[in-house]
């Protein structure tokens, strides 16, 4: 396994990271915990995860896995959707139960797909005093952010931190060979995130199968362009024994490339990527929970 620091947290994690949403995949929740537990015998010690997953059984089933010693093993985060301080706290003390610990590593404030997410994270009682005082009571460790639609809302949530005198430890956005070539996070956020020595939390490498329905890159070939990413982590789905196998395999075959290989990849992607059509996340609704859910965010007038 590849090892990484964390940013400026200083942490040192596996450059593969479990994704939590396809571990609630599996329709038998052992399967989840084999998964999760083969994970952590084979060197990954990055655990992502939500509140929302699969109506928290993500957790749940994080929470079982972790079990017999191996939450010592891992990092750990989590994220909520909470847009209230009250919707904040008590998803994070949720999710202190499910995930059955004292303490998150990193909790991050999940999906900001719209630009009015900043200000209500910032707001008075809005979710950054339920993260300050969870941090206080040694609830949580770090704290970050994540979205997956558009560069631009990344983009202000840094300006608006810093408007607040708030920086956050980490932030999690897609980072893939199409991203490369359409609202690019990697071209408009990732360098702003190394400014500063936030760690980068890579995620969607291969877009939830979608770039091998381009028929344009291999599994490998996406992992191997992400993890040559300045990236502390990517994290990468893996709801079945064998696609655990190939994240692995990712790893271990994993060179960094030259610019000339990174080059090729992309002119290969290039035409593919030109709509977003295989980044469904930046351009439909399918992948934005809250929009479907709004009660998920503490208010259900938010839109």
């Amino acid at each position: 396994m590849i090892y990484r620091v964390l940013g400026k947290t200083g942490e040192r994690v596996s450059a593969i990271g479990l994704g939590g949403h396809h571990i609630g995949r599996p329709q038998d929740p052992n399967d989840g915990i084999r998964i999760i537990r083969s994970a952590i015998d084979r060197g990954i010690t990055f655990m992502d995860n939500s509140w929302d997953y699969h109506d928290g059984e993500s957790e749940r089933r994080m929470g079982n896995a972790l079990r017999d010693g191996y939450r010592q093993k891992v990092f750990l985060m989590t994220k909520f959707d909470g847009r209230t301080k009250r919707a904040t706290a008590e998803q994070i003390d949720e999710s202190l139960r499910r995930l059955q610990t004292d303490h998150i590593d990193l909790i991050q404030f999940h999906e900001n797909i719209r630009m009015e997410d900043l200000d209500r994270f910032f707001a008075p009682q809005g979710s950054l005093e339920a993260v300050l005082a969870a941090k206080q009571a040694g609830k949580i460790r770090y704290a970050g952010f994540t979205g997956h639609k558009d560069p631009v809302v990344h983009l202000r949530m840094l300006e608006v931190a810093a408007a607040h005198d708030f920086s956050f430890d980490a932030c999690q956005m897609p980072l893939n060979v199409m991203d490369a070539h359409f609202r690019s996070f990697t071209r408009q956020v990732l360098p702003k995130l190394l400014e500063q020595n936030i760690a980068v939390l890579g995620m969607k490498p291969l877009c939830d199968g979608n770039v091998l329905r381009s028929n344009t890159l291999s599994a490998i070939e996406c992992l191997h362009y992400a993890l040559n990413l300045p990236a502390s982590v990517i994290i990468t789905g893996c709801e079945s024994m064998q696609r655990l196998d190939q994240a692995i395999e990712a790893v271990d075959t994993f060179a960094p490339m030259s610019g000339t290989q990174v080059s090729a990849l992309l002119a290969r992607t290039r035409e593919a990527a030109a709509t977003g059509e295989y980044e469904p996340f930046k351009t439909t609704e399918m992948f934005d929970g809250t929009a479907h859910t709004p009660a998920w965010m503490g208010e259900s007038r938010m839109i």
